[in-house]
């Protein structure tokens, strides 16, 4: 029980003196309790784990045949994790001081093309209330660049049909405007008119796409929802590739990085590039 207290105040921290972001704090919490269930297995009490012990679980981690990028991100949170109850006063040195994060290969992201967009939106079944909302979903996501839980978490107040723009909330609680095109304009309309009054039961909530419960669509619902399209249209490409896509596809059409940046809402200009 004590443990689970001050994974939960590591949390608290996270969000209030870090300002991480909801899917990041998620995550962090998520590995600080794998850790902390793999130490107790050993008898081993989280607060007091020796660098050896965690080295150990590392490896017990890589060993399953985790990537460079997501032992990157153990790594990251469990440093976190100690770094906390250092300043915390909950012990008077850090084990992770010495670790390393492996090197990690940078890699183009994939981009799909614009005339294969076309061609895996038009598969979509349009006759079904959950048809009109993956259309006006993604035609949004790859029309303003948005991040797939931006796309989740968007609410309808933040939601602007006559001017055209949605104001969203991304890392770190940094907020932008984001302009959208007339054709997603257009399946909005449909869907909002149309959709989400038959999908909306239970509870009114006041998220903007709906999954067949009336609850908001989840993150992985978006994923399997793509992972369907992909595979009827036969498109190559990951969800996160319509982001990608948006960007590639301006910057194409004469649009200045500065200008991507701000839209994509990276921090730092290096991300864009």
């Amino acid at each position: 029980m004590r443990e689970r207290d001050s994974i939960e105040r590591y949390g608290t921290w996270l969000l209030t003196a870090r300002r991480r972001s909801p899917l990041t704090l998620e995550a962090y919490v998520r590995e600080a309790r794998a850790l902390s269930s793999w130490l107790s297995g050993r008898g081993v009490e989280l607060e007091s784990a020796k660098v050896e012990e965690i080295l150990e679980y590392l490896a017990y981690r890589r060993a399953s045949g985790l990537g460079s990028r997501t032992i990157a991100r153990i790594i990251s949170s469990i440093r976190g994790l100690y770094k906390y109850f250092r300043l915390e006063g909950v012990r008077a040195d850090d084990p992770t001081e010495l670790l390393e994060s492996p090197r990690q290969v940078k890699t183009l992201p994939d981009v799909i093309r614009a005339q294969d967009v076309n061609l895996m939106l038009g598969t979509i079944d349009i006759k079904t209330p959950g048809g009109l909302r993956d259309r006006a979903l993604f035609e949004l996501i790859y029309s303003c660049g948005l991040r797939i839980s931006e796309a989740a978490g968007l609410r309808l107040d933040a939601l602007y049909l006559p001017e055209r723009f949605v104001r969203v909330v991304g890392k770190r609680r940094k907020e932008r405007i984001l302009p959208f095109g007339e054709e997603a304009r257009a399946w909005l309309e449909r869907y909002l008119d149309e959709a989400r009054p038959l999908l909306a039961r239970g509870p009114a909530s006041d998220l903007v796409f709906l999954n067949r419960s009336g609850r908001g669509i989840s993150r992985k619902g978006v994923w399997k929802r793509f992972s369907e399209l992909r595979d009827q249209s036969g498109v190559e490409g990951k969800v996160h590739s319509l982001r990608h896509s948006f960007a590639t596809h301006l910057l194409a059409g004469g649009a200045d990085l500065r200008t991507v940046q701000e839209l994509l809402g990276h921090a730092d200009i290096s991300t864009t590039q």
